[in-house]
């Protein structure tokens, strides 16, 4: 008996510690199996939805579409969130490594989980000793291609976390290292309207992530881990110190030199490139928002693989646009020089003293009808909209308008921030000449410069595309064209120069006067008519010709504008665009050839793809020799005529054909001027047609316009990589048996006669 329960007693520590040691497995082997079961259902959306491998390949993010010029620099994008994705490839190799150094230094021997660094923070809770948290990139991408969502409990915040990592170890399955560090910097945010690495680059230093510099990439680098906390512009210090830790951690690990942290370390922060990339600012403004129209009419009858249109906010077009990035810089730079520096000083200057400045209307109705011109620019006015739309008495806005606010306000030297009534700003923006600019490749038809304003932030309307005004004296190169066409006339056919009278419908007759009493009643040349724009020739055409037909021929050049077919057309008294009037006289340039100025030669999807090709459209008006008569006849406005400063002034050897306008009472000022290569258009003229100068001299198209054109073309000329050359232009195929000379012409003419003459005595 007792040796038998000595042996039981000696049996039962035995048999408790198998007890104790499998229920330790069993509980291992549970919790396993339940974290399995979790993982499992997390895995088959148990616990809510999982992207699928389709959704992180294709990730819903709203991608900005970019413009791109025709030689390849980025214009302006049209974005809810400004995003572009770059490769890998197109990264910073010192963007690379400030990433890795300061987020996730094991990047390249992790599978998405960092267990080491997990444990860390773990030991950082127990001790209270924390370093910093434990995810990874991967993770954190997965993070930023699942969105949290807000207002989730503790119990949700745990899944969520845990439903990341199985969506981080996809994407380590799926995409190498390579890939998922562009996938990351295409998802952060950086502050500044900027989402993605490439945005960020061009907002912050306005370069390509390929570009940065180190002291650019630490910052970069530092930023995405609080935006506004270490924002350079916000929060410059933060950002100074956020900048140096990245650079000390990336001398730590051994990516660059003690010696290069301590003297990258001292650099400034340079901010001076930056600029949020909005509609606003950066180049080709009026340009992009005439863009943003035409690309929304093709979104609406272009649709995805999924039926839906295309979004221009939204899915990552690229638009490759016909704009000459430099070409596009020379135009505005030629606008603020002569209207900066010279036009606008001197508008100020000429309207100095008059009470009812810059407005000009019989003196005995001045009063009334400059108050009549301002109560119109109140109701016109954003300020007006918006006030009336929050329901806003009448008498309060206008008190409104009556009371000073701070406000920025345009001036060629630069913003003015003051403070001024409403209504006194709208009164200092109608001393302000406007200017727009249009140039054409004159074998392709290629929009090459835009400018549809003196700036966008402040003048919202567009004068190329969206402005009709008057165009004087520009429409007489198509009057002249039919009596080279239809007429077969010579350059050097004689007209007297006299008053002609035109009878209207009503039986009334229209005769026009001439500005100048040059050579009157003696007999003219039409190459000298057109050379000093002479009124009366015009009429004598018009009558000749009908001013059907002179509308028939506008609207075969690309003309669409309403106009009335009535003699004074003749004048240039229809309201046109700049955008009409410069495809119109291209057609010389072409050969007779009218091409549609166009703005795209392609789109492509986020991809790559191309999905759009643009083919400008072309129509044969004019036969080559016509065309080319026209040419010979407009390069005497600029030999001797109105446009003749091109060559004393600004000192133009070369061929170049020309034609000046200016409307009545001086409100439009015009100068078209054709090279081989380039058809370029210039408007000049205030927002109301009855502010203007009060002189001919000063407010002609010769003085307000042509200015424009010529340092615009000084500068091109000036940059031989454009390949603008100063050649003279082609001469039709074959013997052209045409004089030009009207020396020689009138020589021949004489010749022929006194032939003719003989020739009748000999028959009798």
């Amino acid at each position: 008996m007792n040796e038998q329960k000595t042996t039981k007693d000696q049996d039962r520590p035995a048999s408790g510690w198998f007890n104790y040691v499998f229920k330790l497995w069993l509980l291992f082997f549970i919790g396993l199996a339940a974290v399995m079961l979790f993982f499992y259902g997390i895995t088959n959306e148990w616990f809510g939805k999982m992207p699928s491998f389709e959704e992180l390949e294709n990730p819903e993010t709203n991608q900005a579409s970019q413009i791109y010029s025709s030689d390849g620099y980025v214009l302006g994008s049209y974005y809810i969130e400004n995003r572009s994705n770059v490769r890998f490839r197109d990264l910073s190799p010192d963007l690379v490594n400030a990433l890795l150094a300061i987020e996730d230094i094991r990047f390249s021997q992790h599978s998405g989980i960092d267990e080491r660094a997990l444990l860390r923070v773990a030991w950082g809770v127990l001790t209270g000793n924390s370093k910093g948290g434990g995810s990874t990139l991967t993770q954190q991408l997965a993070k930023n291609l699942f969105p949290r969502g807000e207002n989730l409990s503790t119990v949700q915040l745990v899944i969520r976390k845990f439903q990341e990592w199985v969506t981080a170890t996809k994407l380590e399955r799926n995409y190498s290292k390579e890939e998922i560090m562009a996938m990351y910097l295409n998802t952060v945010a950086f502050g500044s309207q900027s989402f993605g690495i490439k945005s960020a680059s061009q907002t912050f230093f306005n370069k390509l992530p390929d570009s940065l510099l180190l002291e650019e990439a630490a910052l970069m680098a530092g930023v995405v881990n609080a935006p506004t906390r270490y924002s350079p512009t916000r929060n410059p210090e933060n950002a100074l110190r956020r900048r140096n830790l990245v650079l000390y951690k990336m001398a730590d690990y051994g990516f660059i030199s003690q010696a290069v942290y301590d003297s990258v370390s001292d650099l400034p922060i340079d901010m001076s490139n930056y600029g949020i990339l909005d509609h606003n600012s950066g180049q080709a403004t009026y340009f992009r928002e005439f863009l943003r129209g035409e690309l929304h009419e093709w979104a609406s009858k272009h649709f995805k693989a999924d039926g839906s249109p295309y979004n221009i906010y939204k899915d990552g077009l690229r638009i490759y646009t016909t704009i000459n990035s430099r070409m596009q810089q020379y135009a505005e730079e030629a606008v603020q020089e002569h209207l900066g520096k010279d036009l606008q000083p001197a508008f100020f200057k000429h309207w100095e003293g008059y009470t009812h400045a810059p407005f000009v209307f019989p003196e005995n109705d001045v009063k009334e009808e400059v108050d009549k011109i301002m109560k119109q620019a109140v109701r016109r006015s954003e300020r007006y909209r918006l006030l009336r739309q929050a329901g806003i008495s009448p008498d309060s806005i206008s008190k409104s308008f009556r009371t000073p606010v701070r406000m920025r306000l345009f001036s060629w030297d630069g913003s003015i921030d003051t403070v001024l009534t409403p209504l006194d700003s709208i009164r200092y923006y109608k001393y302000y000449l406007q200017a727009s600019i249009l140039s054409v490749d004159a074998h392709t038809g290629f929009v090459r410069a835009y400018v549809g304003g003196n700036d966008y932030r402040y003048f919202k309307y567009d004068h190329v595309t969206q402005a009709r005004r008057q165009v004087g004296s520009t429409i007489k190169p198509l009057l002249y064209t039919l009596a080279m066409q239809e007429g077969d006339y010579s350059p050097c056919f004689k007209v007297p120069n006299i008053q002609y009278s035109v009878q209207l419908f009503d039986g009334s007759f229209w005769s026009p006067r001439n500005s100048s009493s040059d050579r009157i009643g003696e007999e003219v040349t039409l190459k000298w008519a057109l050379a000093n724009s002479n009124n009366w020739i015009s009429a004598y055409l018009i009558k000749r010709f009908s001013p059907q037909a002179l509308v028939q021929l506008a609207r075969k050049m690309g003309v669409n504008s309403p106009i009335d077919p009535v003699p004074a057309i003749a004048l240039g008294t229809p309201d046109l665009s700049l955008y009409e009037m410069v495809g119109a006289m291209n057609t010389y340039a072409n050969q007779g050839v009218y091409i549609k100025p166009s703005f795209m030669t392609h789109i492509e999807d986020k991809n790559g793809n191309v999905i759009e090709r643009f083919i400008p459209e072309k129509t044969e008006v004019l036969d080559e020799v016509s065309a080319y008569k026209m040419i010979e006849l407009m390069k005497g406005v600029v030999e001797s005529g109105t446009g003749i400063r091109l060559r004393f002034k600004y000192g133009f050897n070369n061929p170049i054909a020309g034609k000046t306008g200016t409307t009545q009472n001086q409100s439009d000022g015009w100068f078209m001027g054709i090279t081989p290569d380039l058809t370029t258009g210039v408007w000049v003229g205030a927002e109301d047609r009855s502010v203007h100068f009060r002189t001919i001299k000063l407010g002609q198209g010769a003085n307000m316009a042509l200015p424009v054109w010529a340092i615009y073309m000084q500068k091109v000329y000036d940059d031989p990589t454009l390949g603008i050359t100063k050649e003279d232009f082609n001469k039709p195929l074959g013997n052209v048996a045409i004089e030009f000379d009207c020396d020689k012409y009138d020589a021949e003419q004489a010749l022929k006669r006194r032939n003719q003459q003989q020739q009748f005595e000999d028959d009798f």
